[in-house]
C-alpha cells in the first residue's frame, strides 16, 4: 500500500524546515492586476479546436482585470450562451462555436470585441 502523501508542507516552494535561527517564512503574495475599465479592453473572441479532441470552444483572449471580474465574466457569457465553459488564465472558454452570440453580450456590457479569425 502506497504511503500518505506529507501533508506538513506549508508552502508549494517546498519549504519544511530551516536550521537558521533567525528565518522566518514570509508565503508568497499573489498580485492581482488592476481592475481596467471595460471600454478599454480589447477582446479577440476566435474558435479553437486544439487538443480538444475535435470539438469546438469559443475562445475570448485578452482580458486584463483581476480574476473574479473574470469569472463574474465567464459567468454572464455562459449564461448567454446557455452552454459550460471555464475561465482561467486570462481566457474564457465557451463551449460550442457562439462566436455571434459573445461578440454580442460583450458589447452590451460595454467591452470593445472584435471577432477574430
Amino acid at each position: 500500500m502506497p504511503k500518505k502523501p506529507n501533508k506538513t508542507t506549508p508552502d508549494s516552494r517546498g519549504m519544511v524546515y530551516s536550521t537558521n535561527p533567525s528565518f522566518s517564512f514570509e508565503p508568497e503574495q499573489k498580485s492581482e492586476q488592476p481592475f481596467v475599465e471595460p471600454a478599454k479592453q480589447r477582446l479577440i473572441v476566435r474558435i479553437d479546436r486544439k487538443q480538444r479532441g475535435g470539438k469546438e470552444v469559443t475562445l475570448v483572449e485578452g482580458f486584463q482585470g483581476p480574476d473574479s471580474a473574470l469569472q463574474a465574466l465567464g459567468k454572464l457569457l455562459k449564461t448567454q450562451c446557455g452552454t459550460g465553459g471555464s475561465a482561467k488564465d486570462g481566457e474564457i472558454l465557451v463551449q460550442g462555436d457562439v462566436r455571434d452570440k459573445v461578440v454580442a453580450a460583450l458589447l452590451k456590457a460595454g467591452y470593445n470585441a472584435k471577432r477574430g479569425n
